[in-house]
């Protein structure tokens, strides 16, 4: 990864992480190999998620002509915290909330970012990146600030896959089997209010499997708690779930919603309690709805093909939507893709310009939205 002369001259202060994991989950046509004896075993690399310390203080002085000048990973707009990444599936705000964790969807790494730091490498797992595959999301145990677990939706030669990754140990399969296909392999991860991981899975382009009973493609999965039972079976807890798509729990309430890309239209769910779903807002034509995050009262949906993000207003005794969606950020950064909620509100996001869009000499990015629909925010 290129690094600009302007960007190493800043101080590296480095918020991060050592993650450790235990048990884990089959059923079913999903199973969980516990002694690791398929061929395929994501592992991470470079040190794995060892603490990363500040950088020494330097006695030279600081050069204001050269911090004037932009280099080639230097981007101007301040809503911009990190840059020359490879495309960004998958984005997890830190409990600090002033870094996050981005996934980098063909090279399988994990990086760490923030405003003012160059991007760190934490680890690395092996993917299998054809047909749109590879990393596809990442999210944070409810209990990072303890147990530092993470947890990533992945590709493999053979199907798509939960894996729950630990401080420089492989990573360990947890929900195996998911329809891997030529398409519609993209999926989302996100933590329920009562601390389970729901997985919205993609139909692996075969769109009967959303409604196939025998197939856990286009379901809303639920895997227990935390530590779950490696002879628990997920839940499906939703089914019809068409095309690919995001997942995003109310923190509050507990609703959860998803979203659905398809060629012919793009949607956004509410999952109900006997496991239908009610339609709440639809885009005519195909605008890329891909991954969601509740903000408030609002519903924050990233629309990729379209460059946007929508904020969704819902109706406090309906949970319906009402009025239009509101647009932030329309074309400024190119082919948006993941969000996650910051302290503030906020909506970090990703690009991914080098995969489907026209990318700019700093891309891929990720960046920052504020909530409410702005355009776009800088780091305070």
């Amino acid at each position: 990864m290129a690094e600009s002369s302007s960007r190493r001259q800043r101080p590296r202060a480095i918020v991060v992480a050592t993650l450790l994991a235990s048990t884990l989950l089959a059923a079913g046509c999903a199973r969980f190999d516990e002694r690791a004896t398929t061929p395929f075993e994501p592992e991470p690399t470079a040190g794995g998620f060892a603490h990363i310390r500040p950088a020494e203080p330097t006695d030279e002085p600081p050069d204001d002509e050269a911090s004037e000048e932009l280099g080639p990973c230097d981007d101007p707009d301040p809503a911009v915290i990190a840059t020359c990444l490879e495309p960004v599936t998958g984005i997890a705000v830190l409990p600090s909330g002033e870094a996050a964790l981005a996934a980098e969807r063909a090279t399988g790494r994990i990086v760490e970012v923030a405003p003012d730091l160059d991007p760190v490498e934490i680890l690395s797992i092996d993917v299998d990146a054809s047909s749109g595959g590879g990393l596809l999301d990442i999210a944070l145990s409810p209990a990072f600030g303890e147990d530092r677990l993470l947890y990533a939706l992945i590709t493999t030669p053979s199907d798509n896959r939960v894996v729950r990754i630990a401080p420089g140990d492989v990573a360990k399969p947890l929900l195996t089997g998911l329809p891997r296909g030529s398409s519609g392999n993209a999926g989302a991860l996100a933590f329920a209010s009562d601390g389970s991981l729901l997985v919205r899975t993609g139909d692996g382009g075969d769109p009967a499997s959303a409604t196939n009973p025998a197939s856990l493609g286009g379901k809303v999965l639920r895997l227990g708690s935390l530590n779950p039972s490696s002879a628990q079976p997920p839940e499906v807890i939703a089914a019809g779930a068409r095309g690919t798509g995001g997942i995003c729990p109310d923190p509050g309430t507990g609703t959860i919603y998803i979203t659905e890309r398809t060629p012919s239209g793009d949607q956004l769910l509410e999952v109900l309690g006997d496991g239908s779903l009610r339609p709440l807002w639809s885009w005519q034509g195909s605008e890329g709805a891909s991954e969601c995050a509740v903000v408030g009262n609002d519903i924050a949906v990233v629309l990729t093909d379209t460059e946007a993000v929508a904020f969704l207003t819902r109706d406090e005794d309906t949970g319906l939507i009402s009025g239009d969606p509101v647009r932030a950020a329309e074309g400024r950064f190119g082919k948006l893709h993941g969000a996650a909620v910051g302290l503030a509100g906020e909506i970090w996001s990703g690009t991914v310009n080098k995969d489907i869009g026209e990318p700019v000499e700093t891309d891929d990015r990720v960046v920052l939205i504020p909530s409410g629909g702005g355009g776009g925010v800088g780091p305070d």
